[in-house]
């Protein structure tokens, strides 16, 4: 092993012990919700430009219900001309919703204008998706969702897929699954916060680990009418894990923070524990290989705890035509943490991936949005 592995090694062990005294002292308690408190307090400011920010603006585009290939119902929602050249489906990660790309959905609409369609669904078990068993959630079956949204939502012309966290880890799946879809229809790939093997890699993994998790999943799968009794401790050991990795930066949008944290308080606790196995053994590796057929965006944060810089720089080494974008201070929340940059990053995407003829279009537009910023 390298002098530069081991340093990395020892640094993700550092990240892994710092989680877990976290997450045993959240089980407890006390002290823990102190120490969380104060966590969550230095990372927000009481310069809020985002006060009065209406994070609601996706409810108010066109919706649509799409159902899976086992019958559970996807919210979706859509922006942008019906016959627009170019569709960008976007995949929100664990514990949230499609409310999570809510500064994409602002920004790219004035930059992209009538060129580009956007997509955004809820996975199932989170937002106003519909509950399903819990045997089915599993990356693979979200990959197979996934292709249920394209077939309703974009059945003609070319797509872009943009998956966050476990989002990204839906669309790896997708590729591995219908890799005759690229690059047919699917003409670029942006993989944000995620990872193509499970976090048991991760400092996450040894939180996962924890008996108060193992009873709740046990209760998930085996005995629903008990999962009462451990929802609550539970959240009390994911719950600050999730908040703590969220963002880096230590002056944060309280409005944003408090959005994000809406999210996932949201987020039913059988689709939490459902999701936290999958999000360990999920192995889509192989779907690199299919990904390497066009163009490719991965962007970290460089303080994300949960999908580690290191997962994404292990996916570019793999991906010839890639833009590896690695966010200094940021977190796992990385899109709400620094969204021009990732905003920057995904009209860049479109731009390699897409004819000459809406390039050229795309780039005049972010040329005027910038004149009048």
């Amino acid at each position: 092993m390298s002098d530069e592995e081991v340093h990395r090694r020892r640094g993700r062990i550092r990240n892994a012990r710092w989680l877990a005294g976290l997450t045993g002292l959240a089980a407890v308690g006390g002290l823990a919700g102190t120490t969380v408190a104060r966590s969550v307090t230095r990372r927000v400011t009481d310069d809020d430009p985002y006060a009065g920010e209406d994070f609601c603006l996706l409810d108010a585009d066109r919706s649509y219900v799409v159902t899976t290939n086992d019958g559970v119902p996807l919210a979706v929602r859509e922006v942008g001309p019906e016959d627009a050249p170019l569709t960008v489906v976007f995949a929100h990660g664990f514990c949230l919703r499609m409310g999570a790309f809510h500064f994409q959905r602002t920004k790219l609409t004035e930059l992209w204008g009538p060129q580009v369609r956007m997509v955004f669904y809820d996975e199932r078990g989170h937002g106003q998706s519909g509950d399903a068993p819990p045997d089915t959630y599993t990356v693979p079956q979200l990959g197979q969702d996934l292709e249920s949204v394209l077939s309703v939502m974009a059945p003609r012309g070319p797509v872009v897929l943009v998956g966050h966290s476990m989002g990204g880890m839906a669309v790896l799946a997708h590729a591995r699954q219908y890799p005759q879809r690229y690059p047919s229809r699917i003409v670029g790939v942006a993989l944000i916060s995620s990872a193509a093997e499970g976090v048991s890699r991760s400092p996450l993994g040894e939180i996962l680990r924890n008996p108060v998790l193992e009873a709740a999943r046990f209760a998930v799968r085996y005995a629903p009418k008990t999962l009462h009794r451990t929802r609550g401790a539970a959240r009390s050991v994911i719950g600050p894990v999730l908040r703590a990795a969220s963002y880096g930066d230590e002056k944060m949008s309280p409005s944003v923070v408090a959005f994000s944290e809406l999210m996932m308080h949201d987020t039913p606790i059988a689709t939490l524990i459902g999701f936290l196995h999958a999000l360990e053994v999920h192995d889509e590796a192989a779907a690199l290989n299919v990904l390497a057929k066009v163009p490719t965006l991965i962007v970290c944060g460089d303080r994300d705890f949960l999908t580690p810089k290191e997962c994404s720089e292990a996916m570019a080494d793999e991906l010839p035509n890639c833009e590896l974008v690695i966010v200094g201070g940021a977190g796992h929340l990385v899109q709400l943490e620094q969204p021009q940059i990732v905003d920057d990053a995904l009209v860049r995407l479109v731009e390699r991936a897409t004819p000459s003829k809406l390039t050229a279009l795309t780039r005049r537009l972010r040329g005027r949005a910038r004149n009048h910023g």
